[in-house]
């Protein structure tokens, strides 16, 4: 892919910043920089390449940690002086191991409705569960049981949900759609189906 750099306003140095944001959560994932030279081999491998300025060199993110982040778009903003990165981050982003480098909370609304974020994050503490289990875990529980126990129990959620969408109970309805929600993920994940996988299979579907 050709790029017209004469349209980015690069620094002094001949960098600019770039933001990284996850493709399936909009989660913003970290800040770094680029030059000309990691901005054309980011293109030319589809993988984020930045600049760092303390080595003075580029580095392709996950070179070493293995958690890279596969390119799905890259834009400039409207001042042309700075770069957001879609990508499929693989692992945690930032190098304390956080799954992103913004972790320092200022202010949180803690009244701010939630997202379809919570699904991610609801899966991630399956898996942790399933890494280290704790002791009275009703997810440990379902994963020790197999999945015949699983299978029964989405089974069952799902048929409270029908039946509280038959009394048209909207409160209900939203109390067994969570519930069949969790049950669903821990059997994808007993499954080594992860999230992200159904929203591949339907945005293949649109």
């Amino acid at each position: 892919m050709n790029m017209d750099f004469s349209q980015l306003k690069f620094d002094a140095n001949g960098l600019i910043p770039a933001i990284a944001q996850d493709a399936r959560t909009n989660q913003v994932l970290m800040l770094a920089y680029m030059n000309q030279q990691s901005i054309e081999q980011t293109l030319e491998t589809g993988y984020a390449t930045y600049f760092s300025r303390s080595r003075q060199a580029l580095w392709k993110k996950g070179e070493t940690s293995g958690h890279t982040q596969k390119l799905v778009a890259m834009r400039y903003d409207c001042d042309h002086d700075a770069m957001l990165l879609t990508v499929e981050q693989v692992g945690p982003a930032c190098h304390t191991g956080a799954k992103s480098c913004f972790f320092n909370d200022v202010y949180v609304d803690e009244d701010a409705p939630a997202t379809a974020n919570v699904l991610q994050e609801d899966y991630a503490t399956i898996a942790d569960r399933a890494a280290n289990p704790v002791e009275g875990s009703y997810t440990n529980y379902l994963l020790d049981n197999g999945v015949e126990k699983i299978c029964k129990k989405v089974g069952e959620e799902a048929s409270e949900t029908i039946i509280a969408a038959m009394k048209a109970n909207k409160e209900e309805v939203t109390y067994e759609a969570a519930d069949l929600l969790y049950h669903l993920m821990v059997l994808l994940y007993q499954q080594g189906v992860t999230l992200d996988d159904v929203w591949a299979e339907m945005a293949r579907r649109r």
